[in-house]
């Protein structure tokens, strides 16, 4: 159940150039599941709108949540002052997540493009988590395709904790060269599923991906978002079958979503 809370900067660091990674303290971990996100407010009142961010990671003892962001604008430029002890306003837990469940004695994998990146980290540790309590013939081989600008692969050697990791960057300083899905081509990856998050045009490639293998994906879209938590109706994507709230097809990103299995939605 979603609602508004005090949280407390537990503590942040730049990880790249301008994308920083922040821990805060925070009852709502105990609720947050891969995919999901939480919005930020600004301290600053001229700013109106929160700032959702996707989840990260959840710390193991379920008490605090990771967001790695990059600076975009006045919001983001503020949440990059905040130190160790600032308490900030938060609201969560949103949206949708990944159904893990469907990944059981599957080899999935998860793509990943830019600061769409973040979330598969919790995706994948819940995934190995819940792998390691499966019995033989249902756990589940991670493998990972990310794509990078250059050579400064952030949050890739956490990823490598939990699955086998594949990079393209586009100037070719690590990996493969091109897109994620040049990478993909280039190391003859396959798997029986995927989950992915990053910009719109990856997204699509994805989608085409899964239809030529005919394996399911599952896509959390980014979006730019008013309210979040589906009353604005401000962020939302073509559907293939009409929504149960507005019953014409079209599926709101903050609520329904933000993960998508790629065959519900037109994109």
């Amino acid at each position: 159940m979603k609602r508004k809370e005090e949280a407390v900067v537990l503590s942040q660091r730049e990880i790249s150039s301008g994308i920083y990674d922040m821990w805060i303290e925070t009852k709502l971990a105990e609720q947050a599941k891969a995919g999901q996100f939480i919005v930020l407010y600004p301290k600053d009142r001229s700013l109106l709108m929160p700032r959702p961010i996707s989840i990260c990671e959840v710390d193991g003892y379920k008490r605090s949540i990771r967001i790695v962001y990059r600076v975009v604008g006045d919001g983001t430029r503020e949440f990059a002052t905040y130190q160790e002890g600032d308490v900030i306003d938060i609201m969560g837990v949103l949206g949708n997540g990944y159904n893990l469940k469907a990944a059981k004695g599957k080899k999935v994998l998860l793509i990943g493009g830019g600061i769409g990146i973040p979330p598969l980290v919790e995706l994948a540790r819940e995934m190995a988590l819940m792998s390691s309590k499966l019995m033989i013939g249902n756990t589940i081989e991670i493998v990972s395709a990310l794509g990078y600008r250059d050579s400064d692969t952030f949050l890739r050697t956490d990823l490598e904790a939990y699955s086998r990791v594949y990079v393209a960057t586009e100037d070719g300083s690590t990996g493969a060269r091109g897109t994620v899905m040049d990478a993909i081509e280039d190391f003859d990856i396959k798997a029986d599923m995927i989950f992915a998050c990053g910009p719109l045009p990856m997204l699509r490639s994805v989608k085409q991906l899964a239809l030529e293998w005919d394996v399911p994906a599952y896509l959390s879209l980014e979006e730019h978002m008013a309210c979040g938590i589906g009353a604005c109706l401000g962020c939302v994507v073509k559907t293939t079958q009409p929504d149960a709230h507005s019953h014409v097809n079209n599926a709101r990103i903050c609520t329904e979503g933000p993960v998508f299995e790629a065959r519900e939605v037109e994109i």
